[in-house]
């Protein structure tokens, strides 16, 4: 991945939260991301709105989820 991933402890800096529709109404075992900046930022909704947040480059992210659409992680 990029070298410019990086971590930020308060993720109510980013606004545009979301998690995946995959992970029902009150399933709280999920990431959320917030898309919508320069930056892709990733937080587990257990964390709750300050928690912290994994920030990654938008090619790293595009580059994770690739990965995982394409089957390249074993479970």
């Amino acid at each position: 991945m990029a070298s410019n991933e990086r971590t930020v402890s308060d993720s109510s800096t980013f606004t545009g939260w979301y998690k995946s529709s995959y992970s029902g109404g009150t399933n709280d075992d999920c990431l959320e991301i917030a898309p919508v900046h320069a930056v892709v930022p990733v937080r587990d909704s257990k964390a709750g709105s300050t928690g912290p947040a994994l920030v990654f480059s938008a090619a790293g992210w595009a580059a994770f989820v690739g990965a995982v659409r394409g089957g390249r992680f074993s479970s």
